[in-house]
């Protein structure tokens, strides 16, 4: 009983083997054995998602997602790599699909449509390979809330996040990514969080108490991102 008391990581630790989730965690609630799985062959009626944050300097993280039947969203595919403009980072993306369905939604950071000289933004360049993003969701804490409710695991039906052992970055950083000393409901925006963006990004697009939203919502996406990126309809 005094074991139950402790604290989530240090029970976890000790009564369940569990030492991958860092002190402090924000998603202490993270376990191999519920979310990450071994990679299979996605089926292709599921439908796809795909959702990405930009970096140069920093890294860039594209993930590719799929739901299934029941709502469960299972991420697939990662991509994680620095010092890519939007061109190269485009075709990255196009070459490691060829062979997928086209994703119903695709999300990026709004961000990446600002425009800072006479060029193409980082958004038009990415779009330009057939690449189709819309801007994202960037609600910091409705976003992280929803990850907190796909990770929740039911007695029964399980969790519904599970994320290929493939994808190393969102794992590693599901595990390590701390609260913000500032704000308990937000993660620490100085740690590495580029995986956890995409996810976050992603997990907008279809919340879990409103599954119509990616449906309903989509041609008013579809809409404002051909307003920001004259490109997106080419």
């Amino acid at each position: 009983m005094m074991l139950l008391s402790l604290p989530e990581v240090e029970r976890k630790r000790l009564l369940d083997g569990d030492w991958d989730i860092a002190e402090g965690a924000a998603f202490s609630e993270f376990n191999r054995t519920h979310h990450v799985c071994d990679p299979f062959e996605i089926p292709r009626s599921w439908y796809r998602v795909r959702a990405a944050d930009y970096g140069f300097t920093s890294p860039s993280c594209v993930l590719w997602g799929a739901l299934d039947h029941d709502d469960n969203l299972w991420i697939y595919r990662e991509l994680y790599i620095k010092r890519q403009n939007g061109d190269e980072l485009g075709q990255r993306i196009k070459d490691l699909e060829l062979n997928d369905p086209l994703p119903i939604i695709s999300v990026l950071d709004g961000a990446c449509w600002n425009r800072t000289g006479s060029g193409m933004t980082i958004a038009e360049l990415i779009n330009k390979n057939g690449c189709r993003f819309i801007p994202a969701d960037k609600n910091r804490i409705r976003g992280k809330l929803e990850i907190h409710k796909r990770l929740r695991v039911d007695p029964e039906a399980g969790s519904k996040l599970r994320i290929f052992g493939s994808c190393i970055n969102l794992i590693r950083e599901l595990t390590s990514l701390p609260l913000s000393k500032n704000n308990s409901e937000d993660v620490d925006t100085k740690a590495s969080d580029h995986a956890y963006d995409a996810l976050r990004y992603m997990c907008m697009t279809r919340q879990v108490e409103s599954p119509s939203r990616l449906y309903n919502g989509w041609a008013t996406q579809q809409k404002q991102a051909e307003a920001l990126n004259p490109i997106f309809g080419y």
